[in-house]
């Protein structure tokens, strides 16, 4: 059994990025591609691979693939929301925001846009996550011209390590492999679909991680998140699990007992690398500490003691 490692999250301009790069635990980092950057993709991606490479760590490009996401500004009262993807689904069905903590019932869809009741009361800002957990929801298409550009920035400096959102075939880590022959792929597993694919079809080309924030929303019953981490890291002893991950630390530098034994339940269940999402990583204080707490947490699990 390997010992722990952390991948961060980091916001593009973070003036912490160095600090947080040579942090012993830390083994890369995750770059969230819908953060806005005010650059070329090449500069931002190289200048990032640049501190990477100078630490001996890896650089992550998170790309969103079939993940609903919000395109254009809303501003209450509103009854549309426009999504970054053509979809299906049988209405009236609920939509879910801000990690499953908000909801809205959807009437009808036009094309990329969810005509609603009502919608969140609060602006909806463009690159915020939107889940419909129903089996009805067909996703038209898989990569977005984001994630298109982002692949050739990252191949034109020698780049080729990527996370792709909600994987539900083996067909989707093929379409990053036919614009990147040399794609070093982890498919990120965020709904029942995937969980499917994981079960019946995957066959170790890839790796797995079990991406929490989006895959709580989307089980059936919230307690089965237990069963669907057990099922990942019982397929794939390497897996990363990620998100919702010491997040009691964005509001206080004093963590919860529940965020604590979340850790340590997964650090039992055979997890090693652990990726800390948006959350707790916009501040430098909210992220040093949780990684120099999740560095004392994984000791009792280091390899020999």
């Amino acid at each position: 059994m390997k010992n722990a490692k952390a991948i961060v999250t980091i916001p593009p301009y973070a003036p912490f990025v160095k600090e947080v790069v040579n942090h012993p635990i830390v083994s890369g980092l995750r770059l969230n591609t819908v953060m806005p950057v005010n650059e070329s993709l090449e500069d931002v991606l190289g200048r990032l691979y640049k501190e990477t490479e100078s630490a001996g760590k890896d650089l992550w490009i998170d790309l969103k693939c079939r993940q609903l996401r919000v395109k254009n500004f809303g501003v209450p009262p509103f009854t549309e929301i426009e999504l970054t993807h053509n979809l299906e689904v049988n209405t009236p069905v609920t939509a879910y925001f801000s990690d499953g903590e908000e909801s809205a019932t959807v009437l009808r869809v036009d094309g990329n846009k969810l005509i609603m009741q009502e919608g969140p009361r609060r602006v909806v800002g463009p690159g915020e996550s939107v889940n419909i957990p129903d089996r009805s929801l067909k996703i038209d298409g898989y990569l977005t011209e984001v994630d298109k550009n982002y692949i050739n920035a990252a191949k034109s400096i020698g780049l080729h390590n990527y996370m792709i959102s909600y994987v539900e075939g083996k067909e989707d880590a093929g379409k990053i492999l036919k614009l990147d022959f040399k794609a070093n792929i982890i498919e990120k597993i965020e709904s029942l679909k995937g969980l499917n694919y994981v079960m019946k079809h995957w066959v170790g080309k890839t790796g797995l991680m079990t991406a929490r924030g989006d895959l709580y929303v989307e089980m059936k019953l919230p307690h089965q998140v237990i069963e669907a981490e057990e099922m990942i890291i019982g397929k794939d002893e390497n897996a990363v699990v990620a998100s919702r991950i010491f997040s009691s630390l964005s509001q206080s530098l004093e963590p919860t007992c529940a965020d604590i034994g979340d850790v340590d339940n997964l650090l039992r269940m055979g997890y090693r690398t652990f990726m800390f999402g948006d959350d707790i990583c916009m501040q430098r204080d909210s992220i040093m500490s949780g990684l120099n707490l999740f560095k004392a947490m994984a000791k009792k699990y280091e390899v020999g003691k």
